[in-house]
């Protein structure tokens, strides 16, 4: 098979290189996908780095998210049939034309769903609802602020909130992609967070600030944050974009009687597997009733790996960029 394989941890990708390799056979409790489309997500990036947490051994094909068709099963495989449409996590990367996964980490592909927004579905939502839901305990009403909102995991939260009723800041630091945030997905407010965005924030809250703020840039964009948080007020913190990992003095949660909470949306299921299981339940539903909607920006052949990853090196994506071997 066609792969993207990673030999060496390199900058600006080196030690990247699409090759043909072995098709992998499925283990006991594994499947094999035909890749019909993988997500591109940061750690993806990161990986390719070395910069990652978790750092598989060389050589591997990086693409953590995929969806396809069910196409070989391992030893003690009896939930899926050949043919079937599945998305999940991949063991065996999916920037590649198969895929293995864990038989019990696929879920069925919702039939309302491409399979390119399949694919970049299962993380970003997971995401958003930990931290929404589980973390946050947001309410019908309440101001969210999502910043980084045209990215994969901030577009998430943006469609996630206003399905759960909250009244949703989107922010970015770029017009263009706030207006098709705008026209996609009715924010109830926008906010370009060039040159600064606390003021923006006290006006449209009523001088209250955000009730909840949904942080995966960090840097810069968390320590304002912390001055337009509401009292009794959430700051999640997802990830950093922005390079720099900030800090806060205790004084200012104290003062302002606001909440720092990490956001893990995969290390929350491992320590709380039923809790787990019930937000993945969750987060299916809601795409196989159409009531959240993950947005496509670009999709890429295999061989245009490099484009791919740029769109988020550089910023460009509003939603998700897809990888698709067929193409």
């Amino acid at each position: 098979m066609r792969a993207l394989v990673v030999e060496a941890l390199a900058a600006n990708y080196a030690g990247c290189a699409v090759k043909e390799i072995e098709t992998p056979e499925p283990g006991p409790g594994e499947v094999r996908v035909k890749v019909r489309a993988a997500a591109v997500n940061f750690p993806d990036l990161l990986q390719t780095r070395g910069e990652y947490q978790h750092k598989p051994p060389l050589p591997f094909i990086p693409g953590l998210e995929v969806a396809g068709e069910v196409d070989a099963l391992g030893d003690g495989v009896t939930s899926w049939e050949i043919g079937a449409p599945v998305v999940g996590p991949a063991r065996i990367g999916g920037f590649s034309e198969y895929a293995v996964s864990p038989a019990a980490a696929l879920n069925p592909k919702p039939a309302g769903l491409s399979w390119s927004q399949a694919a970049g579905f299962g993380a970003a939502y997971l995401t958003a609802y930990v931290a929404l839901v589980r973390r946050a305990n947001v309410q019908p009403g309440e101001w969210v602020l999502v910043h980084g909102a045209a990215g994969g995991v901030g577009l998430a939260c943006v469609d996630l909130a206003k399905a759960l009723g909250a009244r949703v800041i989107a922010a970015s630091a770029s017009d263009e992609k706030l207006a098709v945030v705008a026209a996609e997905y009715s924010p109830d407010a926008l906010v370009n967070v060039t040159g600064g965005f606390r003021e923006k924030v006290k006006e449209i809250t009523g001088g209250r600030g955000a009730d909840v703020i949904y942080d995966p840039v960090g840097g810069d964009v968390f320590d304002e944050s912390v001055r337009c948080i509401a009292f009794d007020g959430r700051l999640l913190v997802i990830g950093f974009t922005s390079g720099r990992i900030p800090t806060v003095s205790v004084n200012m949660p104290l003062i302002k009687g606001f909440s720092v909470m990490g956001v893990r949306a995969g290390e929350y299921g491992r320590q709380f597997p039923e809790r787990g299981r019930e937000n993945q339940k969750a987060i299916w539903k809601l795409a196989a009733e159409g009531v959240v909607r993950p947005r496509v920006d670009q999709e890429f052949p295999l061989d245009r790996w490099r484009e791919a990853f740029d769109t988020l090196a550089a910023r460009k994506v509003v939603g998700k960029t897809i990888i698709s071997p067929d193409l």
